[in-house]
Formats: C-alpha cells, sequence, structure tokens
C-alpha cells in the first residue's frame, strides 16, 4: 500500500485490543467498521444445517476484516469473530468508504486483497471437499502460523472442531497423528510448530495455492 494511501487512512484509525470471540462482523448486520489486524486472527465462519459453525475464511496481519465493504456490499450472509486474541485498528466504514473514493490506488490495492481471499476460500472449499481430516489440519495449522508471531498457536480442541466443522474427536486423533510424526506438540489450549515443511508436506498440496496468489497480486510473500 502506498504511503499516501496509509496517510489517508491514519487520522481514522483507532488502536483495538481484540479478545478471544470478539465479534467484529455479525452476520446480515450492516458493518459499521472494519478492523485491519496486527497480531491475532479472525475467523469468518458460515451456520452449518445443524447450527453449527464451520470456517470458510481466516484474515489476520495479512489484511483486513469485512471485505464485503470494499465490494460495496456492506454486509454479509457470515459472522467473523477474533479465534485468536491479539490486536490491530478499526476504521469506520463511512471513513474507509471516503478514502477508497478519493485514492484509486487504495481502492484498487484492497480490490486486490479481496480477490486473494476469494482464492483462500476456493481454496478451503476444495480442502473441505477432498482432503483428508490430517491434510486439513495441517494446512489450517500452516494457514494459522503465516498470520500469527512464532511457532505457538493458542486454541482448545473445541473451537479446533468447530473451525474445521469436525466432531472433536476427530481433533484428538489427528492431532495425535501430527504429534506422532513429530510435526507439531500439543496440550490443553496449545499447539506448537515443530517441523513446519513436514507439515506442508502432510497438507498434501491443499496449501500453497493462495498464498503464491497473495504473494503475486499484493508483492508480499505471505507464508514464512
Amino acid at each position: 500500500m502506498r504511503a499516501s494511501d496509509l496517510d489517508l487512512l491514519a487520522p481514522h484509525l483507532v488502536a483495538q485490543k481484540l479478545p478471544l470471540r470478539h465479534i467484529v462482523e455479525k452476520s446480515q448486520t450492516p458493518v459499521a467498521e472494519v478492523y485491519f489486524l496486527e497480531s491475532g486472527l479472525a475467523s469468518i465462519v458460515a451456520k452449518m444445517p445443524d447450527g453449527r459453525d464451520i470456517e470458510v475464511g481466516i484474515s489476520g496481519n495479512d489484511g483486513m476484516t469485512s471485505s464485503a465493504v470494499v465490494l460495496g456490499g456492506m454486509q454479509s450472509p457470515h459472522d467473523s469473530y477474533i479465534q485468536v486474541a491479539g490486536d490491530g485498528y478499526s476504521i469506520a466504514t463511512v471513513h474507509l468508504q471516503h478514502a477508497m473514493e478519493t485514492s484509486k490506488t487504495l481502492r484498487n490495492y484492497l480490490l486486490l486483497y479481496v480477490h486473494t481471499m476469494i482464492v483462500q476460500t476456493a481454496s478451503t472449499a476444495l480442502a473441505n471437499g477432498q482432503a483428508s481430516v490430517a491434510a486439513r489440519m495441517a494446512r489450517w495449522l500452516l494457514m494459522v502460523h503465516d498470520r500469527t508471531h512464532g511457532p505457538e498457536i493458542v486454541l482448545t480442541h473445541e473451537f479446533l472442531a468447530i473451525m474445521l466443522g469436525v466432531r472433536r474427536p476427530w481433533v484428538t486423533e489427528t492431532l495425535h497423528v501430527l504429534e506422532d510424526k513429530r510435526l507439531i506438540r500439543a496440550k490443553r489450549g496449545l499447539i506448537t510448530i515443530v517441523d513446519r515443511a513436514g507439515l506442508i508436506a502432510e497438507a498434501d498440496g491443499f496449501y500453497g495455492v493462495a498464498e503464491k496468489e497473495y504473494r503475486r497480486l499484493l508483492g508480499v510473500n505471505l507464508a514464512r
């Protein structure tokens, strides 16, 4: 993003602490604020027919929440909430819209980011439909690792089950499989990445497409 575009946004950015489960976007509700995360992770979740959540996208220090605002949609059928606590900045939607109207380069940059989110969502759909649970878990851990600081990820088994759309026993069993392969260490509420290259192999080709597209369009190497 150009420095001049950051200057347009800067007067309207408000520093925020983002605790676990903080809602950043409520389904079918006009978005009042957009968040740019410095740390932590936001999860976009859709409802299954039985009422359970499944994750369809994530954003962290790679971009922003509520990408529908960039497209003029102003609201989404999905909820978004913080799944890894962190901090960042919020900006009122009206100020972001005004900045995009003022700067074509800012609008185009944010549109490219929205495109990367579309690719990420398509990759998630493919993984959810075709990948093994172990490959899905490995891909998801890599994506979180890309957007957080350090090898440790603070998450419960219950939350992992929600994100992957599987039953909790599957999460526990799959984590044991990855531990036995010495790819991670897992204990209550904490997962530590031990072998990133091994996780990429475990993801079985379902990780990397969206990350390459992010690098191509925004010139930033998302993957570590």
